[in-house]
């Protein structure tokens, strides 16, 4: 993935949307707030599975699956990535076991598209702060094992009697020095806009332009917006975008959810020329090895 040029500057002319009006005319405060990604060429798209959609087969009471079992029906659904979240792997989590899941994707013919953890960067200094930074350095030394590029991170929250301005500067601090790690191990750490302070294209804008890293960019997730422009938000952050994750639905201010419009979606990433791993995550109620391998093929139609 090429590096990102100066986050601290802004863009002289404004983010081209597709569709609709466009969002810088919506929302002129922010939408031209950094440049984007520099990317040679044409978009070029790979597909994925995250391990997070088989949540409940494989952690928790109704456990009855493996990660290797989640690699098998990934290869099954003829994929070219498998996304392994860290929350399944055994604890410990060694050095062998890494190396097994390895073999396994490379025998298969897949690619381990990228990791991710459940981090949280809210908090100030002292233990708690200290550990929530070693778990993602930790997660840095695995994905390089894994050969996996790529690591979903969060900001995490705006801790209780803190102010939002102190809550960003300890994110951006603690992104900041883990990307310096991660940049040291071959792979990149992807904010992903999950709530609190990244819950809306502005509040993730905010982080990343403030965030001066060549190994750091955007887990774009398209089913956590929730404002009444969820797919001008979208295009908004494509441009910054190393990894893209899929929902199935879609839902605004009012809660109610719609079908993601995935050929929406594939406009707007090849608009902004987005190279790399698309990825479903399936979060609703249906049987996951059931309804993954339909949505699977309903997004690699919508993207082709």
């Amino acid at each position: 993935m090429t590096r990102l040029v100066d986050r601290r500057s802004f863009l002289h002319h404004g983010l081209l949307l597709s569709g609709g009006v466009g969002l810088a005319a919506c929302l002129p405060h922010w939408a031209n707030a950094i440049e984007p990604l520099e990317r040679a060429g044409e978009a070029k798209l790979k597909f994925s599975l995250a391990a997070y959609s088989y949540r409940n087969l494989l952690q928790g009471k109704n456990a009855s699956l493996s990660l290797a079992d989640f690699i098998e029906d990934c290869a099954k659904m003829k994929l070219d990535g498998t996304e392994l979240t860290s929350y399944y792997f055994p604890n410990p989590v060694t050095r062998e076991y890494l190396l097994e899941r390895k073999a396994q994707c490379e025998k298969l013919g897949l690619e381990i598209s990228g990791t991710a953890v459940g981090n949280d960067f809210g908090h100030p200094p002292g233990d708690k702060r200290a550990q929530q930074i070693q778990l993602v350095k930790d997660w840095v030394d695995h994905s390089e094992v894994l050969g996996a590029p790529v690591i979903r991170i969060f900001a995490g929250h705006v801790q209780k009697g803190m102010s939002a301005e102190d809550a960003h500067r300890l994110m951006v601090e603690g992104i900041e020095e883990c990307c310096d790690y991660a940049g040291q191990h071959g792979v990149k750490l992807a904010l992903e806009n999950h709530g609190g302070p990244t819950s809306t294209a502005e509040g993730l804008l905010a982080l990343v332009r403030d965030v001066k890293s060549p190994h750091f960019g955007v887990n774009l997730d398209t089913g956590n917006f929730h404002s009444a422009n969820i797919y001008d938000e979208i295009a908004a952050i494509a441009p910054y975008a190393i990894n893209v994750q899929v929902k199935v639905v879609v839902s605004g201010p009012d809660g109610k959810k719609q079908p993601t419009d995935f050929a929406h979606i594939a406009k707007l990433l090849r608009d902004a020329k987005y190279q790399g791993y698309v990825v479903l995550e399936y979060e609703e109620a249906g049987d996951p090895r059931e309804e993954c391998p339909k949505y699977v093929k309903q997004m690699q139609q919508a993207f082709a």
